[in-house]
């Protein structure tokens, strides 16, 4: 599949004048975002500036109006482009959990693995204790989810995104469900994913971690991309007087 614009090889993502309306409502605004394999990308922004639909057209759960995402070289666009095949390299974490309430913990990390990756049960059990073993709950492999905090569960969703083996972490306001106590054992799990090296979009509030996690800090607004840099100095030091107000804002308001 020939790709008609440039990919350089560290390039895992690569989103290109990316256009998303819903209706009339045009909610992402021709942007454009590359990603290198082991970075980690914080998008913060306002509520309705286009963060979540920009991550959710990565995953081509939004399918965009126009312009172009590649997935590792990948043009998902492209009719010939098998998405499920795709998809299996892309881990989401969103903001509810996502679990299936029947099920165990443990087997809630072993099903899609079993289904999509085709892997037999000892291995994806296996994996799956590995897994919930990294995000710090390994004890609770026979629980339901209905019996775990919010914080748990949403660690399970990490896990089980995790056992999946993916290239890419997509992450959807993760901790905004969460009560507040909850919300540091999440981002210290996510933390310690990024500094293994995994290549993680973070759409967040949470200004903490992307200080802490964060190689690059990309700040929208009204569906377009106003600025993006290193975490520190665009935190000190924005560019742009949209981000200044924002950084006021959250800092005046907690």
């Amino acid at each position: 599949m020939s790709n008609p614009i440039e990919i350089a090889p560290d390039e895992i993502i690569v989103v290109d004048e990316l256009r998303k309306f819903f209706g009339a409502v045009e909610a992402v605004k021709g942007v454009n975002l590359r990603v290198k394999r082991g970075e980690v990308v914080v998008v913060i922004g306002p509520s309705g500036s286009g963060k979540s639909t920009v991550l959710r057209c990565i995953n081509h759960l939004e399918v965009p109006t126009s312009g172009a995402v590649y997935l590792d070289g990948i043009h998902l666009e492209d009719r010939r482009t098998n998405i499920n095949q795709v998809r299996t390299e892309v881990g989401m974490v969103f903001q509810q959990f996502n679990l299936f309430q029947h099920l165990t913990v443990l087997d809630n990390v072993i099903v899609a693995q079993r289904l999509v990756r085709k892997r037999s049960n000892e291995e994806a059990r296996r994996i799956a204790m590995e897994q919930l073993t990294r995000v710090g709950i390994p004890e609770k492999a026979n629980v339901l989810p209905r019996q775990l905090s919010g914080g748990q569960q949403q660690r399970v969703a990490i896990a089980r995104a995790l056992a999946m083996t993916p290239k890419v972490m997509l992450f959807d306001e993760p901790t905004s469900a969460l009560d507040p106590e909850m919300i540091k054992e999440v981002l210290d799990v996510m933390l310690e994913l990024a500094q293994d090296g995994m290549t993680m979009v973070v759409v967040t509030h949470e200004m903490g971690f992307a200080r802490a996690a964060a190689s690059r800090l990309v700040f929208m607004d009204q569906g377009r991309i106003v600025e993006s840099g290193d975490p520190e100095e665009m935190y000190h030091k924005p560019q742009h007087q949209r981000t200044r107000d924002f950084f006021n804002k959250i800092l005046t308001h907690g």
